[in-house]
């Protein structure tokens, strides 16, 4: 009788281990930054600065988008007027300014390449601040 009983918990403790894997693998996707593969990165190539807030678009059709690997991107916004700021930390590791358009009062905007991969660069006027988009088509 005690067979059974130990045959009934072991699976029932292995059915409980093997949903909380399969919920864990998919917390990214739930989570307000579901577009990071780490948010302490910025593009995954350096460091985030401490004053640059990650974000994610709240749109459901973005999140599908990123999660099938047709899109690519991240948001930052930070406290202060600093169009260069992420873009510098991008060509410190390689990214090259294929082409840029200065800043119209509204935003800045760059194309960064490196390796075959494109990124489209935007930083936006947001009050005092900047709102940084980076993103490019799928996942590198």
């Amino acid at each position: 009788m005690r067979a059974p009983a130990l045959t009934a918990a072991v699976l029932a403790l292995c059915a409980a281990a093997g949903g909380a894997a399969w919920w864990q693998g998919g917390a990214r996707w739930r989570g307000d930054l579901y577009c990071f593969a780490d948010a302490t990165q910025v593009w995954g190539v350096a460091a985030r600065p401490a004053d640059a807030t990650p974000l994610c678009p709240a749109s459901q059709s973005v999140r599908r988008e990123v999660r099938s690997g047709q899109t690519r991107v991240e948001q930052f916004t930070l406290p202060r007027w600093d169009p260069q700021a992420l873009r510098e930390l991008l060509t410190a590791q390689g990214y090259a300014v294929t082409h840029a358009l200065p800043d119209d009062g509204i935003q800045v905007e760059a194309v960064l390449s490196r390796a075959g991969e494109t990124v489209l660069y935007t930083a936006a006027h947001q009050g005092e601040g900047t709102f940084v988009t980076l993103s490019s088509p799928g996942e590198r």
